[in-house]
């Protein structure tokens, strides 16, 4: 975006006059399409059990780190305690995440999956998996480890800390 572009209101953006040859178009066309096929199986078998996609960011790291706390989860989501006391209450009650408190601080409550938590997170990454493995092996070495610096430089800078905390850079 260009930097005169950056700070134009919502209420402006469509008489805002962008200059087509600065925008990297062909990246975000490509985002686009490797997003929706990247979601596409996992989000059929989410909405056969009444769940979305933010249901899957939580199944995704409570599988991730078992035992992270709700507040941790707040911060990696960035979404309203009201909005993820729905979603979690929603897998609670299904089975597929139970929340305990900590031994140390009983007003804290922590999440860990279920058997049944663990079972359909698997298998809602299974395609992702694949998709990420067959583009990755495609790759040289060096190519692979530059596609995971450039989607940690995707990553607002203020949040790589929590990326290093989940171990998610350890490849690179």
């Amino acid at each position: 975006m260009a930097p005169d572009q950056k700070n134009v209101n919502k209420a402006d953006i469509n008489s805002a006059q962008a200059d087509w040859a600065d925008l990297p178009l062909d990246i975000m066309g490509l985002f686009f399409f490797a997003y929706r096929d990247f979601t596409g199986d996992a989000d059929a078998l989410l909405e056969r059990q009444g769940f979305g996609r933010a249901h899957h960011r939580v199944l995704y790291f409570v599988n991730l780190r078992p035992g992270m706390p709700v507040a941790d989860l707040l911060d990696i989501l960035k979404i309203t305690k009201q909005s993820l006391a729905r979603v979690l209450r929603q897998l609670i009650d299904n089975g597929y995440i139970e929340q305990r408190t900590g031994d140390a601080d009983r007003r804290q409550r922590l999440l860990h999956a279920t058997e049944k938590g663990r079972q359909f997170f698997a298998r809602l990454s299974e395609s992702q998996a694949s998709r990420i493995d067959a583009s990755i092996d495609a790759l040289s070495p060096e190519a692979a480890r530059m596609v995971r610096l450039f989607l940690v430089g995707m990553v607002d800078p203020s949040d790589r800390n929590v990326l290093d905390r989940l171990n998610l850079t350890g490849k690179i």
